[in-house]
């Protein structure tokens, strides 16, 4: 006797195989490979501890996500075309133009509002001013502006000697009561941090205390990192990344000389 399906034309194990096709199937998690950890990712996130014990609080980076990744990445893309570099460079600057507010010291503040209620809120404790150093500082000014709308902007331009390649400001243009501001300085990329040491010195021959001075980066070597810090250990720095090679080609190809 056959024990096996009651119908010999094979019809019912047909229905049966459709029935099975017809159900929804379980993802198959094995094929799908997982998204790589970006640079950014690892210096911002693994070595947070590392970069606290080498270099201290006042250095931060800015806080490791996709988005940044992704900006940090099309920056960097030599294939990437200017008027898209422009564009995410611009939406990196704004993030740590932002960030380099945060870092400001506030004071509380109680407003009134519509409705006649007080509200217990913050403002900043002194009047704030940005300075950019020319020229690729000058790519972060509007960030600044359309962040704080009526701040006013100094300019230092610091060159290298061409035979001993050492740095050397020679214009220098600041408000008159620089010396009693908070100072956000302005300079996206930093190799040897040899500028930024001109540049703050000049600062300090205004009136500038160090611990004033806030510097907004985009992009900034270890060496670089270790030069300033350890130049003036009360500037607070913000950067974007920390990584051994600079994107030294950011002023060139932000304003279309490249």
């Amino acid at each position: 006797m056959c024990t096996g399906s009651p119908s010999s034309n094979g019809s019912q194990s047909e229905e049966a195989t459709a029935t099975a096709e017809q159900q929804p199937q379980p993802e198959q998690e094995a094929t799908e490979q997982p998204l790589r950890t970006p640079t950014h990712a690892i210096v911002g996130a693994a070595k947070a501890e590392e970069i606290l014990a080498e270099y201290g609080s006042n250095l931060k980076l800015l806080e490791c996500n996709s988005q940044v990744s992704e900006l940090l990445t099309i920056i960097r893309d030599k294939n990437t075309t200017r008027s898209d570099f422009k564009f995410y460079a611009d939406r990196l600057i704004r993030l740590v133009i932002e960030e380099s507010l945060n870092q400001l010291p506030y004071t509380d503040c109680d407003v009134e509002t519509p409705t006649g209620a007080i509200y217990e809120g913050l403002k900043y404790r002194s009047g704030n001013c940005g300075v950019s150093i020319i020229r690729s500082g000058e790519a972060m000014e509007q960030g600044l502006r359309d962040c704080c709308r009526s701040i006013r902007i100094g300019k230092i331009l610091v060159e290298s000697d061409a035979n001993t390649h050492e740095a050397r400001v020679v214009y220098a243009r600041f408000p008159d009561d620089i010396g009693s501001r908070q100072v956000l300085l302005m300079y996206p990329i930093m190799s040897t941090g040899n500028t930024v040491l001109q540049a703050v010195n000049v600062l300090r021959e205004h009136g500038v205390p160090e611990k004033c001075i806030i510097l907004s980066n985009l992009f900034c070597t270890p060496v670089a990192a270790r030069t300033v810090v350890n130049a003036f250990p009360q500037l607070k720095i913000l950067t974007s990344e920390l990584h051994p090679v600079a994107p030294n080609h950011f002023g060139q190809k932000y304003f279309g000389t490249d």
